[in-house]
């Protein structure tokens, strides 16, 4: 029902409510009646008890908001004035009593004197303070109350706000019954408790003023007091209620109230974009409110129907300068509002969007977080993160012939990868993730979800110009994830030795808990000294803890046979229960023979004492239930055939692709009683004989072939009940060791373990061990694992040039190395120490003559002047009178490093200095008057042997030295480089293109070049079995061990011992040798025989366990004649049983220590050059025996080779 001009009432309208967009209102039912928009404006209803006349109260609700600020205004403003003239007064009077009675006033901080009296007031806290105090906890952010009461605020706020934006679609004014409109009673209690908040700001408030005047409080005094109005009025007034939009401008500080911003950059984009959205919205508010209500001074009659987001439309194109003008402002007040929005909401737009856009484009790429997959590992791969690092690792990690990598990879790394790198994770990304971020930082180390990674692996920069600086960044990863996750497995590259030490200082680092850091320098140099004993030994090494695919070759060409060799790696399995009881060399030869497998070390992990790796153990140790063995094969599923080996189903098949998984149940025997059997087996007792045994179940056991058949190093069988004894009782023995000489009842092996026995490594014949035990020589280092003497002064050991050319140097290691004062150690303490190893007898150590600058040598001095046998001769690699000097010509390897490697940004010129010096060599000539030196220049000399021992002699089989070097291209050399494509300068003779791989390389392939890179394999392989670095540890270091690691730690040098039985005992340990065949016993095998016969013969006959092939690179084009065409040699490892042999072979071989080689050197025979191959390399070989005729076929020998290992078994078991 309307109310007309003349009191009539429109029938029909009801409580429509009707905005007109002209100046009159027309109604259907009247058409001739025209109704002023100021007398009739608003629609009621008669059950909505309304003003009568329907006129607008709009000035009463701007009353209410108007009244409130200015009346709050002036109370204030009252109140500070009568405030500050009561302080005028008190201080007035109370200057005039003081000065009446005599009294001091005492004067505060604040400038005003105050009486003695009024001091004990003053220092009393009134209620008033108490109360201000309480209420500025409960807004306080800092407590749970007020952080609560802050968010409530502003999500009151923000629900007030959508209110404002569902009654924007009402009319401005209109009747409203409060007990009926739900969104009004909503409303109601919102602004209730802003009005509750608003108080308790204010008490809070320090100044009353300032807070008078905030936004926040101006927004409460235009949207709480009209609400209270329009209950009173029955009646809604839109008005001023898209203040609230302002209140979005605190919603940077509740996220942060929630822990939910935590970056700078996200603080400052929540507020770009909550600043631009609350002016935004604001500002359509009030355009909404003028042009729906039209000018005052027009009598409203200009308004136009607009809706609230019309409104906000018309604000976004104005802002932008667009303006389409399909939607403009009417009313005067709507476009001189415009006119200064324009101003600044321009100025907001230009430098507000642009800011945000940038801060949005600048978002981390890679800045989620990573879910876990259950059911499937993840690791964490960091550090040094390039598109070099991440190939080579990922090329490794997910090679095809590992199990089924069920791993997830996940790089984190401070810096976006770019296109290249990028491009790499998209094509393994169903197995590897990026994340931007850094380990040091915690948040960073959630997001990839640490605590759940299965390790976290971390690269290092091989290239950096500062390693030490490299090792302590890794070295403070290291710290950083352990200091969020202790528990976490970590492997680590580091750089330098020497910084390995700091890692020990972690509290949760444990290296028994899988924690390992592989350090490039020890197993570089690690790898160059084994060449300096066995050439090729450094290649054949890096491509087994390497995965490469097989690449087949039909051409009959060197590179058929090596990448044949290439296709092995290192593998670990746990042994059948069928080998149990076995000896070593027979469970070897089995596995070879039958399955196809190479077993090189076992290793054992024990309830009661540490684990321990055996490398080829001998014949003394039998094999016990859960024994890990290491393996060399092609493939890992290969491996699989050492576990399910089984006699009874497995005995009579030839393929051993056919063994499979069987059925049957074995026979388990208990730890006690395996332990027990292998005790009866080395005593040759039968059970019931045996003190150790119960008398039942009793069976005759007999020796071993292969006990019996033993003559490197003859050793007597120790008491069984005293072996029994010391694995129940673990404890050493109270005799002396003299005593335990006589008794012969000692067990100190290094590798002994309660499951593996051992003969006593100690009784050594004759003299050789008393001269060993003396107590007044310090012969090795504290560990008994190198040679050590006392330390000497670095000026004892510098030679002349002169010095050196008499002393007629041979068979000597020559180290060329470059480097200054200012070049980065390369710790050539790594290289001496192999060469050190207390395996060697003091004779057969090869003096090691450094050539290079002083100054730096005298900084690497600290750690080498424990070491005998090492000379200096200052000068320059590059200087052939210097290397002449030295009798490069007759040393047994030359090795050529560099310090100044890392220094150079051009990676074509990092290895420079080495190609130089490597080709200077080999274009060098030398003349032919060195033939009576032979004698002395023979290297590699094998445990038996003495140089000057008539059994050397060629008419004892043992051929000498080749009689002349007359060109430095035969002189063995080994470079190290740096940028694997520069391997391509070190042969100019050879075919390798300069994008062949490192390995395919014939310098690589000979083993005449080493490249760090080749290590990063050692990564992934650790992480899948932390055995094998410990294998290659072993081999490489000559035996370093953590505690050895932890000792260099605390005195950065070794420490001499005095010889006791345990240290002794350490010596013992194989080592890695090479094998002649052009004579000795094995010479009927050199001429094509069986490469499977000469592995079953030096296995059974001499304990030792071959394992390659150093071939001469043209042997295959002419394997009759004794002269080949080439003196350069290539590796082949692991070759197969019936590959065929040829003279000039020499063959890899792991040698048992012989403790009789100190005194009785006959049992091997050294040579170093064949007269019939040109080669320089030094060689074992073994003196001739009565050849057998080899009149049977290899057919034959095939057939037997199965028929044999029944007997063999039987033997054992």
């Amino acid at each position: 029902m309307l109310v007309t001009e003349h009191g009539n009432l429109s029938q029909g309208i009801g409580s429509l409510r009707i905005m007109s967009k002209g100046k009159h209102n027309y109604y259907p039912d009247s058409p001739s009646v025209r109704v002023s928009k100021m007398d009739v404006i608003i629609p009621f209803s008669p059950d909505v008890p309304c003003d009568s006349n329907g006129q607008r109260m709009w000035w009463a609700f701007l009353a209410s908001s108007m009244v409130t600020f200015f009346g709050g205004l002036f109370i204030i403003l009252l109140w500070r004035t009568l405030n500050y003239m009561w302080t005028v007064c008190c201080h007035c009077n109370a200057k005039k009593k003081g000065s009446q009675r005599g009294q001091n006033p005492v004067s505060h901080g604040d400038g005003i004197k105050h009486t003695k009296e009024t001091v004990a007031a003053l220092s009393e806290v009134g209620w008033m303070t108490s109360v201000k105090d309480w209420a500025g906890v409960m807004i306080s952010a800092q407590t749970l109350t007020g952080r609560v009461l802050v968010v409530l605020v502003f999500a009151l706020s923000i629900g007030a706000l959508v209110i404002y934006f569902i009654d924007s679609s009402d009319p401005i004014e209109s009747c409203q019954n409060f007990y009926k409109d739900f969104t009004l009673q909503i409303d109601m209690a919102f602004n209730i408790f802003f009005l509750l908040y608003f108080g308790l700001r204010f008490i809070a408030a320090n100044d009353k003023l300032w807070f008078w005047l905030e936004v926040n409080s101006v927004v409460d005094f235009f949207t709480v007091p009209p609400v209270f109005v329009s209950v009173y009025l029955n009646r809604s007034w839109l008005g001023l209620r898209f203040l609230r939009a302002l209140r979005l401008i605190q919603f940077s500080e509740i996220l942060q109230f929630l822990n939910i911003l935590k970056t700078s950059n996200s603080i400052k984009l929540v507020n770009l974009c909550s600043i631009f959205i609350s002016t935004w919205l604001t500002a359509a508010g009030f355009i909404h409110l003028v042009e729906n209500s039209g000018d005052p001074w027009e009598n409203f009659q200009n308004s136009q129907s607009l809706s609230y987001w019309e409104c906000v439309y018309l604000l976004m194109v104005t802002m932008s300068t667009v303006g389409y003008g399909d939607v403009y402002a009417k009313t005067t007040l709507g476009r001189l509002f415009m006119v200064f929005f324009i101003l600044g909401g321009l100025a907001m737009f230009a430098s507000y969007v642009p800011e945000i856009i940038e801060l949005i484009g600048n978002r981390k790429k890679y800045g989620g977080s990573y879910s876990a997959v259950n059911g499937r590992k993840h690791i964490v791969v960091c550090g040094h993160i390039t598109l070099e690092s991440v190939s080579n690792f990922l090329k490794d990690f997910l090679h095809k012939d590992r199990d089924d990598v069920n791993v997830e990879i996940v790089f984190l790394h401070n810096i976006s990868p770019n296109l290249e790198l990028e491009a790499l994770f998209k094509r393994h990304f169903t197995q590897v993730e990026f994340y931007q971020g850094s380990v040091l930082n915690p948040h960073d180390l959630a997001r990839v979800k640490i605590e759940s990674a299965d390790a976290c692996l971390i690269l290092a920069n091989k290239y950096c110009a500062d390693p030490d600086a490299e090792d302590a960044s890794n070295i403070m990863r290291v710290i950083s994830i352990k200091n969020y996750h202790p528990k976490i497995r970590i492997i680590t590259q580091m750089l330098q030795y020497h910084n390995k030490a700091h890692l020990l200082n972690i509290p949760s680092w444990n290296w028994k808990e899988g924690d390992d850091a592989i350090c490039l320098a020890e197993l570089k140099l690690g790898f160059i000294a084994q060449s300096c004993l066995a050439q090729g030994l450094s290649t054949m090494l890096a491509n087994l803890f390497s995965m490469r695919s097989f690449i087949k070759i039909e051409e009959d060409t060197w590179q058929k046979y090596y990448l044949e060799g290439v296709a092995n790696e290192m593998y670990t399995e746990y042994l059948s229960s069928a080998f149990v009881g076995l000896s070593f060399p027979t469970i070897c030869e089995l596995c070879y023979v039958k399955l196809k497998l190479l077993l090189i070390a076992i290793e054992y992990k024990s309830d009661i004492r540490e684990s321990s790796t055996l490398i080829n153990p001998g014949n003394h140790v039998k094999m016990q239930e859960g024994t890990l063995g290491f393996f060399i094969a092609s493939d890992a599923k290969e491996v699989k055939r050492a576990l399910f080996y089984c006699k009874a189903c497995h005995d009579d098949i030839t393929d051993p692709k056919r063994i499979k998984k069987c059925g049957c149940k074995r026979a388990k025997m208990s730890v006690y009683k395996t332990v027990i059997l292998a005790c009866c087996f080395d005593c040759g007792r039968s059970e019931r004989d045996c003190c150790c045994m119960s008398a039942s179940a009793h069976r005759p056991s007999e020796d071993s072939a292969e006990q019996r058949g033993f003559p490197l190093s003859p050793v007597s069988r120790y008491d069984c009940s005293a072996a029994v004894r010391a694995f129940e009782e673990e404890q050493h023995s109270t005799l002396s060791p003299k005593r335990k000489q006589r008794n012969g009842n000692t067990r100190n092996s290094p590798h002994g373990s309660p499951k593996m026995m051992r003969h006593d490594p100690l009784l050594m014949p004759g003299n050789e061990q008393i001269e060993n035990m003396d107590v007044n020589v310090k012969k090795y280092d504290s560990t008994g694992m190198f040679h050590w003497c006392q330390s000497k002064d670095i000026e004892r050991v510098i030679l002349t040039r002169s010095e050196a050319a008499m002393t007629v140097l041979s068979g000597h290691v020559v180290v060329c190395i470059f480097g200054d004062a200012k070049s980065a150690l390369v710790g050539l303490r790594n290289l001496v120490m192999p060469l050190r190893a207390s395996n060697f007898h003091y004779h057969e150590l090869k003096p090691i003559v450094f050539v290079g600058s002083l100054e730096y040598l005298k900084r690497e001095w600290e750690t080498l002047h424990n070491f005998p046998k090492v000379s200096i001769l200052p000068g320059t690699p590059l200087s052939r009178a210097d290397l002449r000097a030295v009798n490069i010509n007759l040393c047994d390897m030359c090795v050529i490093l560099s310090a100044n490697q890392n220094n150079i940004d051009d990676a074509s010129l990092q290895d420079k200095e080495c190609i130089l010096a490597s080709l200077n060599i080999k274009s060098m000539q030398f003349d032919d008057s060195i033939g009576v030196l032979q004698a002395t220049s023979q290297g590699f000399t094998p445990p038996g042997m003495d140089r000057s021992s008539p059994e050397n002699s060629p008419a004892h089989g043992g051929l000498a030295r080749q009689a002349s070097i007359t060109t430095g291209a035969n002189i063995p050399i080994i470079t190290e480089l740096v940028n694997d494509s520069n391997v391509q300068f070190l042969d100019q003779d050879d075919d390798d293109d300069p994008d062949t791989e490192l390995y395919l390389t014939q310098p690589f392939a000979c083993g005449t070049a080493f490249a760090v890179s080749v290590l990063d394999s050692l990564m992934s392989a650790t992480y899948f079995n932390d055995n094998i670095l410990t294998l290659i540890r072993t081999l490489v270091t000559g035996g370093a061990t953590p505690e050895l690691e932890g000792l260099l730690a605390e005195e950065n040098a070794l420490r001499g011992g005095y010889s006791t039985p345990q240290t002794l005992a350490n010596r013992d340990r194989c080592r890695v040798a090479q094998l002649a065949l052009y004579d000795g016993p094995f010479a009927d095998l050199g001429d094509g025989g069986c490469y499977g016969d000469l592995f079953c013969k030096a296995l059974k006959t001499y304990n030792m366990l071959c394992f390659g092939i150093y071939r001469l690179r043209d042997a295959h084009l002419n394997t009759q004649s004794h002269t080949s065409l080439c003196t350069k040699r290539y590796v082949i490892t692991n070759p197969p049983y019936g590959f065929e042999l040829v003279t000039s072979d020499l063959i890899f071989c792991l040698m048992q220590f012989d403790h009789n080689a100190g005194q009785s050197r006959a049992s091997l025979s050294h040579s170093s050059h064949s007269s019939h191959t040109s080669s320089r390399k030094s060689v074992h070989s073994i003196p001739a025996t009565n050849r057998t005729n080899r009149a049977k076929s290899r057919d034959l020998r095939d057939k037997q080779k199965y028929v044999h290992y029944s007997t063999l078994i039987k033997i054992d078991s």
